[in-house]
């Protein structure tokens, strides 16, 4: 088991619809950490970068128009296994199909605007932390409540 910091986008539409709140406190109540969080406007070549596997497709255009059409939130946040542990609570993307009790699953209905974007993989994570915060936008700082979230062997580890 590994600590894990991962990067979780508030997408326009969760914003548009005064869903911020709802998402920042499932991720709260499950236990993981908040070690960075800023609202941001995304650019033409940040949004090329982050969905570079899906840039020279069609429908490109669209997903970037949709992610310019108000500022996003972006959080880093950390625990043990934690990349796992957001996607579980996010759900699939085609938010129609995501199980009751994920985010998507309860907030969304649509394939594009489904309230927000979670890092897929440790290996994702690794690269989308550092795309979207700087070094000193993402903060080192004891949790109290983690004796009450790990055990000791969990976070001795």
């Amino acid at each position: 088991m590994s600590m894990q910091r991962t990067l979780v986008l508030i997408k326009p539409d969760a914003i548009q619809r005064g869903l911020v709140g709802e998402i920042i406190g499932r991720f709260e109540r499950k236990g993981l950490k908040m070690v960075g969080m800023k609202m941001m406007s995304l650019d033409e070549a940040l949004l090329r970068e982050h969905y570079a596997h899906i840039a020279d497709k069609p429908f490109f255009p669209g997903v970037s128009n949709f992610m310019k059409s108000s500022p996003v939130i972006a959080i880093c946040l950390e625990g043990f296994e934690a990349v796992d542990a957001v996607r579980l609570i996010t759900g699939i993307t085609k938010a129609r199909e995501a199980d009751a009790g994920t985010i998507r699953g309860d907030l969304a209905m649509s394939l594009s605007c489904n309230v927000l974007h979670a890092s897929d993989s440790i290996e994702t994570a690794g690269k989308e932390v550092p795309r979207f915060f700087n070094p000193d936008e993402v903060h080192e700082y004891h949790k109290s409540e983690y004796e009450h979230v790990y055990n000791e062997e969990e976070r001795d580890a």
